[in-house]
């Protein structure tokens, strides 16, 4: 039976460091580092999202400011805030929740972006500078992804990997950052032929496809580290993830749950990218 990868559990830890890592800053240089959310329309998933990350900074000293915009904003008032956020002092993070109503353009928004504030790893100089394995701002589920895999203490260097999902948000980033640890890398997704036998290679097994037990069980490698990003609501109203976690906890060495895997790192690791963020403005790292 596998062993749980307790994410509530690690981003504990994580929210706890930042926090340190905070009031550090607090301390050297007279203010905290700064998150700008903006939050366009009234969709309510994206609200409580904004809401949960707007509560974390508050929890580990990381001053809050929230912008919520009406659904009939113009992509001139958008771009025009963005902006403004670039310029100003005490902000060192932007996230602008997705996704935008379709009036508006995400990759136009992301742009705009300073990709110095750009805590969602999202910018194409980001992505770039990801592809190129150089310091940068990374997309906070692939390093929430990332930071689990390190708990497990399973050697990735040389180890077959696969990922089950190409987004720019979640796949391809986590395919170059186990790329990076030395991996063996296949990424895949939902067209992939015979995806069945690719899963069964897998020592290391992300999956992020956004299909509900589109991963069976008998899929699964005996011992394989499993960790499933996806999280769907049934019409039940119950949540399950992308890999039919019943079947599969009784093949792998250890798995995530859901919710409470991968869900509570991505907040995590976000608000350690703010500090990040904030130390290279303010104290030119690279």
């Amino acid at each position: 039976m596998a062993q749980l990868i307790d994410g509530k559990a690690v981003a504990r830890e994580i929210r706890e460091q930042v926090r340190n890592e905070a009031a550090e800053f607090h301390a050297r240089h007279g203010r905290a580092p700064g998150l700008a959310t903006v939050l366009v329309g009234s969709d309510p998933a994206s609200a409580t999202y904004v809401r949960s990350k707007r509560r974390a900074c508050a929890e580990v000293g990381i001053a809050s400011f929230p912008f919520e915009l009406p659904e009939e904003t113009t992509m001139r008032e958008l771009l025009g805030l963005v902006d403004e956020l670039n310029r100003r002092e005490d902000v060192h993070g932007i996230l602008v929740q997705l996704p935008l109503p379709s009036h508006l353009s995400a990759q136009t928004v992301i742009a705009a972006l300073d990709p110095r504030k750009d805590v969602d790893g999202l910018h194409p100089v980001n992505q770039g500078k990801l592809l190129q394995g150089v310091p940068g701002l990374r997309p906070c589920t692939p390093l929430g992804v990332m930071e689990l895999l390190a708990r497990t203490g399973v050697p990735l260097a040389g180890a077959p990997a696969v990922v089950v999902g190409r987004s720019t948000l979640v796949g391809k980033p986590t395919a170059l950052l186990l790329l990076e640890c030395h991996a063996t890398v296949t990424l895949c997704h939902s067209r992939t032929r015979d995806l069945a036998s690719v899963v069964r290679s897998a020592e290391v097994l992300v999956v992020a496809a956004g299909r509900p037990g589109l991963v069976r069980g008998d899929w699964v490698r005996t011992g394989a580290v499993v960790i499933d990003v996806g999280i769907n609501r049934l019409p039940s109203g119950e949540l399950i993830g992308d890999v039919d976690f019943h079947t599969a906890s009784a093949r792998a060495a250890w798995i995530t749950p859901v919710p409470g895997g991968v869900g509570p790192m991505t907040v995590a690791m976000l608000l350690r990218n703010t500090v990040q963020a904030a130390r290279w403005i303010v104290e030119g790292q690279a």
